[in-house]
């Protein structure tokens, strides 16, 4: 198969699936705790090998993840897997470490009005858990990575100055994190958006392992994968079956589609190691378990070179 693209693009790239937390979070019905686990361990025998698994969050804000320790514990550690876990708070962050995952990722808005609905806090308030945080985390050998969301525009306040996004980084770089993902909450985020923030991200601090994590929700999250690739981020977060969106921004919806992402990739002659028919098959179970239809594509329409027999389309008539 011919893959013209791979010159100038990163030689790999690091798939952090965020379906079970970014994406379940959001959904109503009830999904069993087996489900979850389940759900999990096909991801991962289709080639996927990190995961932020859950957030530890209060069960009031999102109650489908009050069962986070238990997936996790169903889950067990798999070998060369690696998963991490949301948490808003020191309380959230020692349930995390209880639970044995591997990193504690922790978040703040890049806008006060968003932090406001998402945390119920200002973002001054979270720095200074995070802080406290990251200070827990260093006492118990624990990892803690960063986040900022509405990094490329506010649902309530518009454009998102570059010099907030590049403070809030400088804080948490303060505080010993060295991996941030850049979160487009709601899809605001553009092809000149993502190379303008990388650009600035990485003049300010050169030593920063960055990761994008796009919403479709205007259509253009994998265009903006494409910048990204263009400036050589090699961390991309997605959901299976383009599930999610984030319940306390108004038109949020789903992450762009692990299987449409892999697919993308390897067109593009980047290996990710994924068995992208098995990958379609788990977004197909996942899209049954829920009784809705998912956004993912390719998990519909198969990749390109997927063929059917002549004869079993009608032939047009008249």
């Amino acid at each position: 198969m011919l893959r013209p693209m791979r010159d100038g693009f990163p030689d790999r790239v690091q798939i952090v699936e965020v379906g079970t937390r970014d994406g379940f979070q959001s959904v109503n019905k009830w999904i069993p705790t087996s489900t979850k686990a389940a759900t999990l361990k096909a991801m991962i025998a289709a080639g996927l090998r990190v995961f932020e698994v859950t957030s530890f969050v209060s069960p009031r804000a999102v109650p489908q993840l009050r069962d986070g320790a238990e997936v996790l514990a169903q889950l067990g550690q798999p070998a060369g897997v690696t998963l991490t876990a949301l948490v808003p708070n020191l309380r959230g962050a020692e349930a995390a470490i209880a639970a044995g995952v591997d990193a504690l990722v922790v978040f703040v808005s890049a806008s006060e009005s968003h932090n406001q609905k998402n945390l119920n806090r200002s973002r001054a308030s979270s720095l200074a858990q995070i802080e406290t945080v990251c200070t827990h985390a260093a006492e118990a050998g624990a990892r803690v990575q960063g986040a900022i969301a509405t990094a490329f525009g506010c649902p309530f306040e518009g454009e998102v100055p570059m010099a907030e996004v590049v403070d809030i980084a400088q804080r948490l770089h303060a505080m010993g994190i060295r991996r941030l993902t850049l979160g487009d909450t709601t899809g605001m985020a553009t092809p000149p958006l993502v190379q303008e923030r990388v650009q600035a991200l990485r003049a300010a601090l050169p030593d920063l392992e960055i990761a994008l994590h796009f919403h479709n929700t205007r259509g253009v999250g994998l265009a903006n994968v494409m910048a990204g690739l263009a400036e050589g981020i090699w961390i991309y977060e997605s959901s299976i079956a383009g599930l999610g969106g984030c319940p306390f921004a108004p038109g949020a919806t789903g992450n762009i589609c692990t299987e449409d992402l892999v697919y993308l990739l390897e067109e593009c002659g980047i290996e990710t190691g994924v068995d992208l028919e098995a990958l379609c098959h788990v977004a197909r179970e996942v899209e049954a378990a829920l009784g809705t239809t998912l956004p993912g594509q390719v998990m519909k329409a198969g990749p390109r070179l997927q063929t059917s027999a002549v004869d079993s389309v009608r032939t047009a008539c008249g």
